[in-house]
């Protein structure tokens, strides 16, 4: 089924302000603050595990984190506000996307392995996402096609890889991350304590018959972990001290690399999220009477996946990772029953304020690792839930089982034994060094090389 074929909304009974309406003040920013708090987690996590990953100085975590934030910010504004044909003018919070951490990672472990500082291999990182965001502004004329090109056999697989993939970052932080190897304390009862006592904490709010509990569960469950490391003297502030008060946006603070090889993986990537964006534009629509039809629709979606791309090449610039329409979000308008695109107005404010205080970046890093392990590996596997309810939507015959087994053993292959592409030349060991590129390509040729009916 075509995206401009999808059967129209039902009425929304309990949607007390519609797409264009203006709510009162104290309820406009009450509704907002809901927003961010179900999105800060998202939107600080990667950034965080990409500085741990690479050792960076507590300066340039603070920084990564306050950059996230503000491109966040400025993302939602050009989301939400639809400026000639960028943006969706729907209430769609911009956030980092969790699809390239995998990838990330490894290309700038890489590059310093090949000799490159960690500023310099951030570097490498922002000038790729830079050249690669030009993906999704060059595909958004075209999405028509896209459930043709990449249908849910592909992306369910993709997804399904992400979350798989990103749990072996997850439980490296649960026993403590890299810095508890060193010190030889990973996995020791304290650490794994606190990400059990985050995790309990989690599952416990999730099943709160109070749906607010709900979209908050996280955030209250890290604030826990975090209270109780406090008492048990696991946190160093004192990184804190010599931080400046106000954090300006600077751009090209690490400058800008480039490895051609990477481009394909990277590229890859960008057409996943905007598939997922659609999926993420077409649930806000409904939620807030939208057509689901038609032209109109069409150039939400459109005009939302170019704002993604727009985002996403000004993360380059600042000093962040790609952006992308968070999905929570469609939550809290149902909670809500508040879907005027005029919120977003306040959450890309609230989320700028928030980047200009250095000090939230910098009490995020002293958080220890095996709290933040309890939440992610909770998040993570959410994103595999959803890449198998993707795939459960569909005909699982001999052929799609076969392309999903071998896309899956591929991709999980090469992220738990990176090193059997050592021998590889550098444009395919770069182009297949995380698993989400290697089992979604695997994915995307077999589905169009295979034999029989294509699902």
């Amino acid at each position: 089924m075509s995206i401009d074929t999808v059967a129209a909304p039902q009425r929304q009974a309990d949607l007390i302000y519609g797409l264009t309406d203006r709510p009162p003040l104290r309820q406009t920013i009450f509704v907002a603050l809901q927003h961010v708090l179900a999105v800060f987690v998202g939107i600080i996590t990667p950034p965080l595990i990409i500085a741990r990953a690479l050792k960076l100085p507590a300066a340039d975590s603070a920084f990564l984190v306050s950059m996230a934030l503000f491109i966040s910010g400025i993302g939602t504004l050009i989301q939400t506000h639809r400026l000639g044909p960028i943006g969706s003018g729907l209430l769609s919070i911009q956030g980092t996307s969790f699809v390239f951490l995998g990838p990330i990672i490894a290309l700038a472990t890489a590059a310093m392995a090949q000799g490159a500082s960690q500023q310099q291999a951030l570097g490498i990182v922002f000038g790729v996402c830079l050249a690669t965001s030009l993906v999704p502004m060059l595909i958004s004329p075209f999405l028509k096609l896209s459930g043709r090109i990449i249908p849910p056999l592909v992306t369910g697989t993709v997804v399904t890889l992400i979350g798989l993939t990103l749990i072996q970052v997850g439980i490296t932080s649960v026993g403590g991350g890299f810095e508890a190897k060193a010190a030889g304390t990973f996995g020791s009862i304290e650490n794994l304590c606190l990400a059990a006592l985050v995790v309990c904490v989690i599952l416990v709010l999730n099943g709160s018959g109070k749906p607010g509990l709900r979209m908050i569960s996280v955030v209250i469950g890290l604030a826990i972990g975090y209270a109780v490391a406090v008492a048990l003297g696991r946190t160093d502030l004192t990184s804190l001290h010599g931080m400046a008060w106000i954090t300006v946006p600077t751009p090209f603070r690490f400058g800008l690399g480039f490895r051609a090889t990477a481009l394909i993986p990277f590229s890859f990537l960008y057409v996943i999220t905007a598939i997922e964006s659609i999926g993420d534009l077409t649930a806000t629509s409904s939620l807030t009477d939208q057509p689901l039809t038609g032209p109109l629709y069409l150039q939400r979606l459109r005009g939302g996946v170019l704002a993604d791309g727009i985002s996403s090449a000004l993360a380059a610039l600042f000093n962040s990772f790609p952006s992308t329409t968070f999905a929570q979000n469609n939550g809290i308008i149902q909670l809500t029953g508040v879907g005027s695109s005029y919120i977003g107005t306040f959450v890309g404010a609230m989320l700028i304020i928030l980047c200009l205080f250095p000090a939230v970046g910098g009490l995020v890093q002293a958080m220890p690792q095996s709290i933040l392990g309890g939440a992610t590996i909770i998040m993570f596997g959410t994103v595999a839930a959803a890449g198998i309810r993707i795939l459960s939507s569909i005909d699982l015959d001999r052929r799609a089982s076969t392309i999903i087994a071998v896309s899956i053993g591929l991709g999980l292959g090469v992220t738990f034994v990176p090193e059997i592409m050592n021998g590889m030349p550098p444009i395919i060991k770069d182009t297949f060094s995380s698993g989400i590129a290697t089992g979604g390509i695997c994915a995307l040729i077999l589905n169009a090389v295979m034999p029989g009916r294509r699902v």
